[in-house]
């Protein structure tokens, strides 16, 4: 036994003076050697916070207008009669266009400069439009009224 210790001793003695790449294995004698200070450096960067987009915030609500980039013109009647009552030709509200403050001044302006000029009717929708399809619900408003 004692034999056995003493020649293990002098092994290990004679690895350490040729290199410590002979006590690795097979599989990891061909691996890159990593120094100390790339350890910690990555280390360092692991225990840092990543920035990753909220999964859970909300799409920033845009108008119907804004998000096709469209600006309301006094030309385009096809467009603004969407925005006018069919029975009584009024204009309709924010709370039920769902259009933002100022998309909903530039509608209202091109309709009156319309119905100024003669393009647009003042008291009815034309029926050349009654048939197309809706932007939004008259019935249903996007932000109902109290009563």
């Amino acid at each position: 036994m004692f034999k056995l210790t003493r020649l293990i001793a002098r092994n290990v003695n004679a690895v350490h003076l040729r290199g410590t790449q002979q006590l690795l294995p097979r599989s990891f004698a061909n691996a890159p050697a990593v120094s100390e200070t790339e350890n910690t450096s990555t280390t360092k960067n692991a225990d840092e916070p990543i920035d990753i987009p909220n999964p859970f915030e909300k799409d920033p609500q845009l108008c119907i207008l804004c998000k096709h980039n469209i600006t309301p013109h006094y030309k385009n009647v096809k467009l603004l009669s969407q925005f006018q009552s069919p029975y009584t030709g009024r204009i309709y509200g924010r709370h039920i266009t769902g259009l933002c403050k100022q998309k909903q001044e530039d509608v209202e302006k091109a309709i009156v400069r319309a119905q100024r000029c003669l393009l647009m009717p003042g008291y009815h929708k034309d029926l050349d439009f009654l048939q197309d399809p809706k932007l939004f619900d008259p019935e249903k408003p996007v932000r109902p009224h109290k009563y």
